[in-house]
């Protein structure tokens, strides 16, 4: 049987449903200390599935995971730090800052080694300005 697609505003929107009053148990006791041995695990599941080549398994783990970030970014909104869509907006920001040849007014063409060179070099200037 064929899941139904669905959006990440909607299985945000079923994450704070779990977490609410009236919602899991089980999901309402979790922290985000708790949630790290299943985010271990979920990975792990889904680096087997591609060394398989299992790829309705694949599907299956990285919904697993991404269940992870969105349980995560949940409890963060609930202590007023961010939510999904600041994890999404910072994510977004960083794509386009480490990949300049293809999302500036100045194409390159780039071997996947050098596009790989200038990957780590823009993320080690990230991390030194955050310093």
């Amino acid at each position: 049987m064929k899941a139904r697609r669905a959006t990440l505003p909607q299985l945000a929107r079923l994450m704070h449903r779990l977490r609410a009053p009236g919602g899991c148990p089980w999901d309402r006791a979790q922290t985000h200390r708790s949630l790290l041995r299943y985010l271990k695990e979920e990975s792990a599941e889904v680096a087997r599935a591609v060394r398989r080549g299992d790829h309705d398994n694949l599907k299956e783990e990285l919904g697993d995971v991404l269940l992870q970030v969105l349980f995560h970014a949940e409890l963060a909104a609930e202590a007023g730090r961010f939510d999904i869509g600041d994890v999404m907006g910072v994510l977004r920001e960083k794509l386009l800052r480490r990949h300049p040849h293809v999302f500036s007014r100045r194409k390159e063409t780039l071997t996947p080694a050098e596009v790989h060179r200038r990957w780590k070099r823009i993320k080690a200037a990230e991390k030194a300005a955050k310093v």
